[in-house]
């Protein structure tokens, strides 16, 4: 009974260590590149993980288009040139300034600008008009001065 339990756990866990990736590198710089560009990679299904640490089959795709285009001597730019137009700009941690950009980063200091405005301009007006209602009391106790 203790070998076939044996037996079944050396097998359970020869299967979990068999979805593990291994990739060979001709070079240190190429497996350098390999890290780099999979540290830089978003995975289109977490979203919010790079691919080196995501266990979603998509990441586990690109993880090999990678390694192939490193193996082909492509660089990271091109890497990651091949990765945006498969996937889009989101793929890349560090998307391009453009309009849509520039876009979502400026509509939150337009609502700031906004609100400071809008804070201002009704403390002022408050302010008026708690100022015009003492310089009347303070006419009316002149006028009964008087």
């Amino acid at each position: 009974m203790k070998r076939v339990l044996l037996v079944l756990l050396v097998l359970l866990s020869a299967n979990a260590f068999s979805t593990e990736d291994s990739y060979q590198f001709e070079s240190a710089q190429q497996r350098e590149t390999f890290l780099t560009l999979t540290q830089e990679l978003r995975c289109p299904m977490c979203q919010n993980q790079n691919i080196a640490d995501s266990d979603a089959m998509i990441a586990h795709d690109m993880r090999r288009k990678v390694y192939s285009l490193v193996q082909e001597g492509k660089s990271e730019k091109e890497v990651i040139d091949y990765m945006k137009a498969r996937y889009g700009d989101f793929v890349h941690y560090q998307p391009p300034v453009t309009l849509a950009t520039l876009w979502l980063w400026l509509t939150p200091l337009l609502f700031v600008l906004l609100a400071l405005t809008f804070v201002l301009l009704r403390k002022k007006s408050a302010v008026s008009e708690d100022v015009e209602e003492k310089l009347a009391k303070a006419n009316a106790m002149l006028e009964q001065e008087k």
